[in-house]
């Protein structure tokens, strides 16, 4: 017996055998490589874009270039019309220094040193503000909307000076004593909470060294007033107190050549700025009266003018026989008697042998024993 299979076509039994397997992993797709006519189309766009806004870039470069050029030619021409101002300041001041007037103001090279700092302080601001003006237009001119950052601005300046008022009032402060020249280096001063001479002065702080050798570091927006001892002149006075039976003409006489050979002699007739004068009777006591001397010198010396002053009066005065006596005093207290009782000691319930303590405390005698 013969069987007969039927024919089945290849097409046929692949889709009866279920699906093909994929491609495996390490299969990768045919690349697709750009044709010239892709790369003619993409350059043809880049020219055209570039083409469309080349003049936007060329006219936002220009505008930056002109700000940038106006901000540095302004900035130029301002800082050196303030240098000027400060030269013509300074020739000025040397052009009194050997005046009359020059001699009641501060020295030629402290006038130099204020202007140089006045210059500083001004070139410095005038730079803040122009060139902080055209980084806005040139940020401006990119279309930054600046008014979050003008808005942080003012936020964070608020809160910085609330934070730090006190130092914004010891610059503010600093500065005004710079321009109004209250005081400078070498200057004696009294700033209320120290006083000194100023061996630096800042917008911040001043420096000053007090009579025993320490340095005082005040803050400017602490010193609520300021006395200067070193600027136009100082007084040196000197009181003289002599007896009330000393002959007065004798002593004024003796007094006045003291101050006319004091006047002549160096380096005293630079110290003195007038001749020394007797004033006359200052105070007139029950044993004594003070004769007051006066004159005015150089700033900062009247303290060395007054002690060789006083030298040359003890002096003088030991040779005319002239006592000079210090001022009235209180008389002295009188001792108080001393009490003679004070080394007795107080009475005693024991003195008496026959108190009841003295009984009471003696020892019991010795009694014999009966057999």
């Amino acid at each position: 017996m013969h069987l007969e299979v039927p024919a089945v076509s290849l097409p046929a039994a692949l889709p009866a055998a279920g699906p093909s397997p994929s491609p495996s992993p390490s299969e990768s797709p045919a690349l697709t490589v750009p044709t010239f006519q892709d790369a003619h189309e993409t350059a043809t766009n880049a020219a055209s874009w570039v083409e469309q806004n080349w003049s936007t870039w060329l006219a936002i470069g220009l505008k930056i270039l002109l700000i940038l050029v106006i901000a540095a030619v302004l900035r130029g021409v301002v800082r050196r019309a303030i240098t000027k101002v400060i030269d013509r300041m300074a020739r000025t001041a040397q052009a009194v220094d050997g005046t009359a007037l020059g001699g009641l103001l501060v020295n030629a090279e402290r006038r130099r040193q204020r202007s140089q700092a006045i210059g500083s302080v001004l070139r410095s601001v005038t730079s803040f503000l122009i060139m902080g003006t055209a980084a806005l237009m040139v940020l401006s001119t990119f279309e930054i909307n600046l008014a979050p950052l003008l808005a942080s601005a003012g936020v964070a300046g608020v809160a910085i000076g609330f934070g730090a008022r006190n130092l914004v009032t010891d610059f503010l402060s600093g500065v005004f004593m710079i321009l109004e020249d209250q005081y400078g280096v070498g200057d004696s001063i009294d700033a209320g909470v120290a006083a000194g001479e100023v061996i630096e002065v800042g917008l911040r702080v001043t420096k000053l060294r007090g009579a025993n050798g320490e340095i005082w570091y005040v803050r400017n927006g602490e010193i609520k007033r300021i006395g200067n001892l070193s600027q136009g002149w100082a007084t040196a006075g000197v009181d003289v107190t002599v007896r009330t039976d000393e002959d007065l003409d004798k002593v004024k006489a003796t007094l006045d050549e003291v101050a006319e050979r004091m006047s002549k002699e160096e380096p005293w007739n630079e110290l003195l700025w007038s001749p020394i004068e007797v004033l006359g009777l200052d105070s007139v006591l029950i044993d004594s009266m003070v004769v007051r001397v006066t004159a005015k010198t150089m700033p900062g010396k009247s303290v060395t003018v007054e002690r060789e002053l006083r030298w040359r009066v003890k002096r003088a005065f030991d040779a005319a026989g002239i006592r000079i006596v210090g001022d009235a005093t209180a008389p002295a207290e009188e001792a108080p008697a001393a009490d003679p009782t004070a080394g007795i000691s107080a009475p005693s319930a024991f003195a008496s042998t026959t108190s009841p303590q003295s009984l009471a405390a003696s020892p019991i005698p010795p009694q014999s024993l009966s057999k």
